[in-house]
Formats: structure tokens, sequence, C-alpha cells
């Protein structure tokens, strides 16, 4: 395993604002103390993107079940230095890569997309297309993570892929965040014909702040308050096919008063908070507009929801609220229950079912999908 897959890539963003870089030990401090969403002073392996888990016990040099600020500045330094010799994580052969189209049609670099296509199509129809969107608690993580997720579908010559960046917290708040979502989407669907994408047959998938919006995105594509003017492209609209929301936040409101290792019930520096620009409670009517299940209507995008039961960040009730909203509402819903699950999982089964999933909504291909639930092995 080489160095520069031991961290979230999101780690190794280069400053953005400051004239002079800082070095690599303050870049490293910064975006650990933006992971650090509990603030109890290491990495979990909930607070660390799904694909980045498996790493922790490298990193982990004391082996006390978590990446300590000294730990991650070590190894952030020692992946510096890999990736100068150019150890970045590259682009698998079989997929056409096309990176940083500036969607928003502005300088700034956090809206952007990757587009990803594979190299040899299975047909000759336009690709449906799997756009993910990043977690971080709104405030860390970016684009370049999104390739992991998606890259067997589009490996597999029958979709095509995006991976979206957004602007976080430290630089604006909500709803600035669904408004670039929806640029994406506008930009995806005005440049489809160019791309050989059906405009029609777009999956958004994401995990945990990432599943938040997209959980937005499927259900508030009727709202044209919450569109935004960012783009060129406001002639197209920001609905889609369908939705796979991993482990997301479903209601802010409900969130703060459910068990949780983040104390959403003081304080302003929590994930929520940081987004809506106070907490909860105070902003009351803001944490509402920006709940998903506030938007849940009839006519909304089919949903596929998977929680796990130990989540300690996101709870476990917040999938099911936003599934028994679905449902209420005559939308198509399933929610995979992912047992002993935390903030982040991995199974062959899961990845089985939400291939079925995108397969049924994006391709037509007929599936009686099951979800019965998933064990998750805890891990020791």
């Amino acid at each position: 395993m080489k160095l520069c897959q031991l961290l979230p890539l999101a780690f190794v963003s280069l400053s953005l604002h400051a004239q002079q870089p800082p070095t690599p030990a303050k870049r490293a401090a910064q975006q650990f103390e933006k992971s650090d969403l509990n603030k109890d002073g290491k990495l979990t392996r909930e607070e660390l993107p799904e694909g980045f888990r498996a790493n922790l016990e490298r990193v982990d040099a004391n082996k006390d079940g978590g990446i300590s600020k000294d730990e991650h500045i070590a190894a952030f330094t020692r992946q510096q230095g890999q990736a100068k010799k150019g150890g970045a994580r590259p682009v698998p052969p079989d997929i056409e890569s096309h990176l940083d189209f500036p969607y928003a049609d502005t300088d700034n670099p956090r809206p952007r997309l990757d587009l990803y296509l594979p190299k040899t199509r299975k047909s000759d129809k336009p690709l449906p297309v799997i756009v993910f969107i990043h977690g971080g608690g709104w405030k860390a993580g970016d684009k370049s993570g999104g390739l992991g997720n998606i890259a067997r579908f589009v490996q597999s010559g029958e979709y095509a892929g995006v991976s979206v960046g957004y602007r976080l917290t430290d630089e604006a708040q909500w709803p600035a965040q669904i408004h670039d979502c929806k640029a994406a989407l506008r930009w995806i669907k005005a440049n489809a014909k160019k791309h050989g994408i059906d405009a029609s047959k777009i999956a958004v998938w994401g995990t945990s702040a990432g599943g938040h919006l997209v959980s937005f995105l499927g259900t508030s594509g009727d709202v044209k308050e919450l569109e935004g003017t960012l783009g060129k492209h406001l002639d197209q609209n920001s609905t889609v096919a369908c939705v796979v929301n991993f482990f997301g936040p479903e209601d802010f409101l409900t969130m703060v008063r459910q068990p949780s290792t983040i104390d959403r019930t003081k304080g302003k520096d929590y994930p929520e908070a940081l987004l809506l620009g106070g907490s909860v409670q105070e902003r009351e009517s803001a944490a509402k507009e920006a709940s998903p299940v506030t938007h849940v209507s009839k006519g909304d995008a089919a949903f596929f929801t998977t929680h796990g039961t130990k989540d300690p960040l996101v709870p476990f009730a917040q999938g099911q609220e936003i599934h028994a909203a679905l449902q209420k509402a005559g939308v198509p819903s399933l929610l995979q229950e992912m047992t002993n699950g935390g903030h982040g999982f991995k199974s062959p089964i899961l990845d089985d079912r939400v291939k079925q999933f995108l397969d049924l909504h994006l391709r037509g291909i007929a599936a009686e999908i099951v979800t019965t639930p998933i064990v998750v092995e805890e891990r020791r």
C-alpha cells in the first residue's frame, strides 16, 4: 500500500485562499480540525471518508483506535513527499477523464466537476450517468475521492460518472451548497449530448453530508426558489431519476434530539450549525428548509437509503425518517439496514443491491431488490 493511499485525498488539497501557502504541517493540522467532527482530538473510523477507513490501522501508530493530530501530520508529510514522486492515484486505463469543469462559471476552484467516461461503451445509445457528491460534514472533503465509488460502473461500459465539488462552510453557508449541486446538474444536462450522456437518466449518490445533498436533490426538484442562479444553463432543471443515499442527515430538527457522539444541544461549531450559520435551535426556520424531509412530495425521485444501526454521527433514525416520509407520499423508497454498521461500511451484498437499484431506474432492467438487513462485522 502506497503512503499516498493512507489518508483521504481531501487532506492533501492546497490552501486556496492564502497568498503564501501554509507549510504541510500547518495544512495537515487545519484539515485535522475540520475532520474531527466530535472534537475529541482524534479521527475515528467514522470520521474518515468511506474509502480510507481500511487504512486507519496503518496510520494509527500507537494503536489506540484513532488517528491523533501528530499521527496525521506525520503521515501527511510522508504523503506529500510521495506525491511529489508521482504517487497520485491514477485513473484506471479503461476510463477517460475530463477534470475540473467550472460548472458555475466562476474562478472558484470548489464548484467544479470531474467527468468520467468509459473508453469502450457497451451501446451506441447515450449513457445514463451516476453523479457522486462527497461527504465531510460540509466542511471537508473534495471531489477527487468520487472516482473510487463510481469507477466500477464506468468501467462496465454501461454508465458515465461525474464527481461534484461544492463550496464548503469555511467560505459559504446554506444554501450555497445545494445551489452548487443544482448548477452542476444543469451543466450536465446542457452538455449531455456533447459527451454522449442521457440527460433524462441521472442518479445522484452521496455519503454523509453528500447523502444529505443528494437527498435534497431528490426531493426538491420541484421547488423553484431553491434552484439558485449559478451558471449559464438556467434553462435546464435539476431533477434526477433516482437517489442513492448513504447515511445522510435528513431532518436537522429531530437530529439534535437523537443520541450521537456529536453534542448538538449546545455550541455553534458542530457541522449543521456551521452549515446554517448558527445552532439548529437558533436557526430553526433555515434548519427546516435545509432538511430533505421538508420537501418530500409525490413525484420525487426514487430512493435507496442505507444506514448503519450504530452510526455514532448521524443516527439511524434519520434514514428511517426519510424512508417513512417518502413512503407516505407514494414515492418508491427502499431502506437498507446495516446492522451494527457505523458511519460507513463495506459489503459486497450492498454493492449488488445498489447496482440492481441503479440498473432498474437508469437502464430499465427489472429486479426485485431485497432489503433484508445486512450484518456488518464489528471491528475490534
